[in-house]
């Protein structure tokens, strides 16, 4: 789920939320980022049943157990599906006060308006949730390790972090043609899935925001390189994948 760092956010994004849930006059959200064009995402998808979510979501929601924290909740719907239909414990925080309020308004017991790097927990969880590009809320490369120690803090020894993401290699292979060289054209001064991200709801643009989209490979490095290990729970169809952190 989208997540925001910056305290100027208009929170566009918890608003059509917000507008879905009580019905005021909801309309589609547009996001764009630094590689792709805009495109309409209809806020009916974030409240999606569990029969409709994608199956690396699915498969995140039957492998959490114990006690959980769903980072960056947005619309509530996984946090809601393990609280009512596996009656787990779950905690869901979010930066946005307005999907707070729906996550309220929609039944979801214990949801906290919080940036994860300010969250506390006397107990530990046995499940942490970042679902929907899950590695989206560590922004950059290099801000990695600041969140994965903080997710380390609040994990039991015993327990594992479920996150999803996407492999963006496939934006910058060539399309086939006679001309066509061969080869994969990638930015030289960064690391290809750091992205500049944008939306826009009812007229209003929300300030540009880092999002990082990562390749397995460079997340299971990144998480030896911080004291977890890390497997490849599953793949999707479309160069995304679901993995599990555990504590090494």
């Amino acid at each position: 789920m989208l997540r925001f760092s910056h305290g100027t956010m208009k929170d566009l994004f918890g608003q059509a939320i917000l507008d879905f849930q009580t019905q005021n006059a909801p309309e589609a959200l547009y996001t764009e980022t630094s590689i792709s064009d805009e495109e309409a995402l209809d806020v009916a998808y974030l409240f999606r049943s569990y029969d409709l979510m994608p199956t690396l979501e699915q498969k995140a929601l039957q492998l959490a157990f114990g006690k959980i924290l769903d980072v960056g909740c947005g619309a509530g719907s996984h946090a809601l599906w393990l609280q009512d239909s596996r009656a787990l414990e779950v905690t869901a925080i979010d930066q946005s006060k307005n999907a707070v309020r729906a996550c309220q308004l929609r039944g979801l017991k214990n949801v906290l308006t919080i940036d994860l790097l300010d969250f506390e927990s006397r107990e530990p969880f046995d499940t942490i949730l970042l679902l929907m590009n899950g590695t989206g809320i560590f922004q950059t490369l290099d801000k990695m390790p600041l969140y994965l120690r903080k997710l380390k803090s609040l994990l039991h020894p015993k327990g594992q972090i479920l996150i999803d993401s996407s492999d963006l290699i496939y934006m910058f292979e060539p399309e086939d043609s006679e001309d066509s060289e061969g080869g994969i054209w990638i930015p030289g001064d960064r690391y290809y899935g750091e992205l500049t991200f944008t939306i826009s709801y009812k007229g209003a643009t929300e300030n540009p925001f880092p999002w990082l989209y990562l390749d397995f490979s460079t997340l299971k490095d990144m998480a030896l390189a911080n004291g977890f290990e890390c497997e490849l729970v599953c793949e999707g169809e479309h160069y995304d994948y679901l993995a599990c952190l555990t504590l090494g």
